[in-house]
């Protein structure tokens, strides 16, 4: 695995692949992201049907999604580990850029995605999270000039972000979204897992349990063809507080555009949730 930090050098090295299959990251890798990877490497195999295939990983904390109250400088950096998880597990290149190599100068061309999809839910709570997400994306796909992308599906609303980004854009990458990698007890695996402390760790599965449910109640509600929505949601948010959990939402939506529902529906749904567990923030999602 070749390790590159300039993008001029990134270029060069990408320049004779027949495809390129990509899997942005932050750092800080569970099985998650390499799982993953190995669906990167799957993929541009299949899509070159012979050698030439490339795939890429992306190792950089961006600025742009954090708040300034939030973990951008304690995030955990742990890039020696990472470097050799992502090359045990199919990658053929590393591209990890400093602040200076991604942002040579303040970026202020900034992707902005609708405000509809993206200042609700994750974007409510955490305001510009989606144009800072959305803006890095799309110059690493600049850098990277993939065919295939690979995004997991427990950041739920921000593949959905990403993949209307592309659709608007015309950008020719085919975006695939994987499962949500739990533990064996159901937690969705999250580099913020890090953060939680042993009797956390054991409570964090509750998220995940709230979120079944909440599952549970849609399906049961729309059996009957009575639903009542927002006394579900409370309820779901109740059963975690209840565990001294605060919550921002948890919440039925429809999987294609995000938008609630006000009783029994047959469009396809999703159940979302969010809620802070001690000092960490967690997120999970179930489609139903």
């Amino acid at each position: 695995m070749q390790i590159i930090q300039n993008i001029d050098a990134l270029r060069l090295v990408l320049k004779h692949a027949s495809v390129r299959a990509f899997v942005p990251t932050m750092g800080n890798l569970h099985d998650g992201h390499l799982e993953l990877m190995r669906m990167a490497r799957q993929a541009a195999d299949a899509r070159a049907g012979g050698p030439g295939a490339m795939t890429v990983a992306s190792i950089f904390v961006n600025r742009l999604q954090f708040a300034p109250h939030e973990d951008f400088d304690s995030y955990p950096r742990t890039f020696e580990r990472d470097s050799e998880l992502l090359a045990a597990n199919g990658c053929d290149v590393l591209f990890a850029p400093s602040e200076k190599d991604l942002y040579p100068e303040t970026q202020v061309f900034k992707v902005h995605p609708p405000a509809e999809l993206a200042d609700i839910l994750e974007g409510a709570f955490r305001p510009g999270f989606f144009v800072g997400v959305s803006t890095v994306v799309h110059k690493l796909f600049n850098c990277v000039q993939p065919d295939i992308a690979l995004f997991g599906k427990k950041d739920y609303q921000q593949l959905m972000v990403i993949r209307r980004m592309v659709q608007q854009m015309a950008l020719p990458i085919d975006i695939i979204g994987a499962e949500t990698r739990r533990a064996a007890n159901g937690l969705a695996l999250s580099s913020r897992n890090g953060y939680l402390s042993h009797a956390e760790l054991a409570e964090a599965v509750q998220l995940s349990i709230a979120l079944k449910g909440l599952a549970a109640a849609v399906r049961e509600g729309n059996a009957q063809g009575t639903f009542n929505v927002a006394a579900a949601e409370e309820a779901a948010m109740q059963a975690l507080r209840a565990r001294n959990w605060v919550p921002d939402y948890l919440t039925v939506r429809r999987q294609h555009d995000l938008s609630p529902i006000a009783g029994p529906c047959t469009d396809p749904l999703v159940v979302l949730g969010a809620a802070k567990l001690g000092k960490t923030r967690l997120i999970d999602n179930l489609e139903v």
